[in-house]
């Protein structure tokens, strides 16, 4: 059984930096940790190579926690030992996983990943269980089946993504219908992701394919990478560790801070904290990955972006699927010159837009899954038992968009502006897309 340098703290008082442990194996010379001193994050975003956070690093994790505590003895400072510090608990969090972290190399594929895909959430969903303030942990294990299953059908519809039966001919009926609705002018206030998933198609190669499914392993890796060696530390060393994080400059104050909330014992507290971090993941560790899919080669990034928010149901109980926060609603004025308001059952967002992502977790995934926690763990436990593999297979989205596209388009509703809100007066026009 492994026995982490850091469990055996040193007395109250003495700084963290040097205290947190005693070598558990034979001393390092200083020239064996000189070489780990002032290394830079060179691999911290896995787009940059398979592996650890640099590649000098040993993997082997009682040598990283023997150099740890001889540059702790010597009262080194902490910043100048960080690469070593990030790499021993990534090691450890990879090592409980299961997973070979030297070979982790997310530009593989899904398929080469499936297993680390199951790993990581199953990791995730653990730490939930054993620790009941780990909001952040189950809630990433829940939503990692909706990830891995659509990774799987996105993999499956490689170089066919546009030759499934009709995919972009539905997209193109979908603006069909509003045009026959409500007129051209509609149809330019339409998502620039729905128009773009329409225009797409003739453009979409294997290489655009597998660029995307790449990124979004990077995002899952980088998620994985940062958090959960926070995680690890925290269940196994407690607050002290974390503070040598701070003090090596690995997060900041606010993240720090984030830890003391989520150890409070205090719910108003634990949800707060959680949301930091929630917020680090979504904005400081995929953000920028997110922006550059969107981005990749116009509307093919715009398109695909789009299209899985569109089809996304998020396994969180209670939660509203994304097509249903903010669908597309249009006023115009019709034929008749009166008001009018043509309700679409699509988002009028794009996962793949920090802001609009955030508006939707801080709506439905974060109050949602805290109330799941707090008053209803009994069938939340049940589903985090489920066998990972079980839960990720029964999420595969993407592969119903066109009927997802079709049915929206036969559900269009235009309903006067002016109606009583007690009376609906809608018209279906599914005539109109025939």
């Amino acid at each position: 059984m492994r026995m982490s340098a850091l469990l055996r703290t040193a007395a109250l008082g003495v700084a963290v930096a040097i205290g947190l442990g005693l070598a558990s194996a034979g001393p390092a010379t200083a020239s064996e940790v000189d070489r780990y001193l002032d290394l830079p994050l060179t691999n911290r975003d896995a787009s940059q190579a398979p592996g650890g956070v640099n590649a000098a690093l040993p993997y082997d994790h009682d040598e990283l926690g023997r150099l740890l505590d001889e540059a702790r003895a010597q009262g080194i400072s902490p910043a100048r030992y960080a690469a070593l510090l990030y790499q021993y608990w990534l090691v450890d969090a990879t090592g409980k996983a299961g997973i070979d972290l030297a070979a982790w190399n997310p530009r593989t594929g899904v398929q080469a990943n499936r297993e680390n895909l199951i790993k990581s959430y199953r990791y995730y969903e653990d730490l939930q269980l054993a620790h009941r303030e780990l909001q952040w942990a189950g809630m990433g294990g829940q939503v990692g089946a909706d990830f891995g299953g659509g990774l799987i059908d996105f993999e499956l519809m490689g170089s066919d993504i546009y030759g499934l039966p009709g995919l972009s001919e539905s997209a193109r009926s979908v603006m069909g219908a509003v045009q026959q609705a409500a007129g051209p002018a509609a149809v330019a206030q339409l998502p620039s992701g729905l128009r773009a998933l329409a225009a797409a198609g003739p453009n979409i190669t294997p290489d655009d394919v597998r660029y995307i499914i790449g990124m979004i392993l990077v995002m899952q890796k980088n998620i994985f990478s940062d958090l959960m060696p926070m995680h690890d530390a925290y269940v196994t060393a407690g607050l002290p560790a974390l503070e040598e994080f701070r003090a090596a400059g690995l997060f900041g104050d606010d993240i720090l801070g984030a830890w003391r909330d989520v150890a409070s014992g205090d719910g108003d507290r634990i949800a707060t904290g959680n949301g930091v971090l929630l917020r680090r993941e979504q904005q400081w560790a995929i953000g920028r990955q997110w922006d550059e899919v969107r981005s990749y080669k116009g509307d093919v990034g715009e398109a695909i972006t789009y299209a899985s928010g569109a089809a996304g149901s998020p396994s969180v109980a209670g939660v509203t699927p994304p097509r249903e926060f903010h669908p597309v609603r249009i006023p115009f004025t019709g034929a008749d010159g009166r008001g009018a308001l043509l309700t679409l059952p699509l988002p009028d967002w794009n996962w793949a837009v920090l802001d609009s992502r955030w508006d939707y977790i801080t709506t439905e995934l974060l109050p949602k899954y805290r109330y799941q926690v707090e008053n209803n763990w009994p069938a939340l436990e049940a589903t985090m038992n489920t066998p990972y593999e079980v839960q990720m297979e029964s999420h595969r989205p993407l592969l119903n968009i066109p009927q997802l596209l079709e049915s929206a388009a036969r559900d269009l509703q235009v309903t006067p502006l002016d109606a009583a809100p007690s009376n609906t007066n809608s018209t279906n026009v599914e005539a109109a897309v025939r």
